[in-house]
This record gives C-alpha cells, structure tokens and sequence, in this order.
C-alpha cells in the first residue's frame, strides 16, 4: 500500500540515529505486549499499513487486528494487539498511530456523510484537497469509509474550472478545445457556476457537469434542465446537511473537499500491557 522506501523515510524522520529514551530504559531483549485502543467513536482505517510501520520497524513483531478494516469502534474497544521486542514497538509507535489516527479520522467523516446520503443514490466523492505525500493512503480511507474517489490528480481526469474558463474565453470555448483532443476514454466535465454557463456547457457537450456553489433551489432547477443527459456533481461547503438537500434534489455525486483536508483525526493511543 505504501512503498517501503517511503515508510522508512517516515520512520528515519522520527528515529534520526535511534530512540534514545528506550535505549536507556527498556531492555535490549525485553519483549513484551501492547494495545491499540480506540480513544473515541469512529471508523477504523490504515491496519494493513500499521503492520508494515511495525514489520519494517523488527520483523519479530506480531501485529494482530482485532476488528476488520472500516468498522465502527466505540471508545475503549482494542483495535490491535502487539507481541515481541518492546524496543521495536515503541519505535514504531508514534508513526503506526500517526497514520491510524489520520486515516481512521477520514474513513469517519466520510462514513458521516455517506450515512447523511441513505436512501438516496447520490454518491460521496473526494477531490485533490489531500496532504502532500498522503494522497493515495487518503483516498484509500476515503474508500474505506464508504465513499468513492474522483480524479487522483491532474493526469487521469479532464475538469474543466474557473481558470481555464478564463484562459479558453469562456466555458463553450472551454469544452470544444477539451473535447477537440481529450483521449476517447476520458469525460470532459465542466464547473460551472450559474445557470447560464450550465446552458453553456451542455450545448458544447459536456460529459458532466459540476455545479459549483449552488443553492438547493438553484441545484433543483440545474438538475431539471440537465433532464438526465449527463451526471451532475455538486460541490462547495458541503455539510452532510448541505450534501443530502443537494441528494435530495436530484445531483449524482457530491464531492467533499472536507473528507481529507478538515477530518478530524481518531483517537487512539497505544499502551503497554504486559512487559
């Protein structure tokens, strides 16, 4: 899930030339066992790349999950249990819970907002708002917590926005350059941010439209003059209250720049419980 080599640079920013409380406090040949413990309510995500942090960390060390990837967990609840050298467990400690906590956080907004969404057949999207480095791992927890990825970044998605509507001279103009060259594979989907740029966009042929910004009366009205032609996004300060008025008006999708870049992160904490 994560390149080794990019583990150990996340562990060396932490280790430097080793951990020098528990060289001068734990035994070199104490081994010993430990606890992951939920903190707080929330979805789990990241197990499998804790086990690689402490893998990578001594192979001697047991990882053991004790509830599956994306389940609830109430507070107090083991998430995980460790067996082997204490030395090794505490070195990877802070950087194992550093992922859990920010991935479980992501995988726990999202499943707020696609629990805000049942029984309607919008989906929840995430968009390129991520941390430097952590985008794969984020959208993953993204995934994990019930909701789908939009493009991973530039390279594998056409979106037309506000900018290059500027640069092209407008969203029509915008579009017919896009589609004049876009791979066959790809849709061209457009922001749009009134309803006369939606007129705009569709009669260029658009693949998707992006409704930026829009008030749940304004998505109503976009959504009934797109008449089911193509998917309808909607985006912008999206509550779960906001995302499920927009749901319920009839969008496709709504994406969430929140779910990566406002999530909160799980609590948990590791403890030693038998040395």
């Amino acid at each position: 899930m994560v390149p080794l080599e990019t583990l150990r640079a996340w562990l060396l920013e932490d280790l430097g030339h080793g951990d020098l409380t528990s060289a001068l406090t734990v035994p070199e040949d104490l081994r010993g066992q430990a606890t992951i413990l939920a903190k707080e309510e929330g979805v789990v995500a990241g197990l499998p790349v804790a086990r690689e942090v402490f893998a990578l960390v001594d192979a001697r060390i047991a990882f053991t999950p004790l509830v599956e990837e994306g389940a609830r967990v109430r507070p107090g609840q083991e998430v995980a249990r460790l067996e082997g050298p204490l030395r090794g467990i505490l070195a990877g400690e802070r950087l194992a819970l550093n992922l859990l906590q920010r991935l479980s956080g992501i995988a726990t907004l999202t499943r707020t907002y696609v629990e805000a969404l049942r029984g309607t057949r919008t989906q929840v999207l995430d968009t390129r708002k991520t941390t430097p480095g952590l985008r794969a791992l984020e959208k993953y927890a993204v995934r994990v917590g019930g909701g789908r990825n939009h493009r991973f970044g530039l390279f594998d998605g056409i979106l037309i926005k506000e900018n290059h509507i500027r640069a092209a001279g407008g969203v029509g103009e915008a579009v017919r350059r896009a589609r004049a060259q876009a791979p066959h594979y790809l849709r061209v989907e457009v922001e749009v941010t009134n309803l006369a740029e939606l007129e705009e966009a569709l009669e260029a042929g658009a693949d998707l439209i992006l409704l930026d910004n829009f008030s749940p009366e304004a998505i109503r009205e976009a959504v009934r003059r797109v008449g089911g032609r193509v998917p309808v996004e909607a985006s912008g300060n999206m509550t779960p209250e906001r995302a499920r008025k927009a749901a319920e008006a009839g969008v496709d999708y709504v994406s969430v720049g929140a779910l990566t870049h406002s999530a909160k992160a799980l609590d948990l904490s590791l403890l030693v419980v038998q040395p």
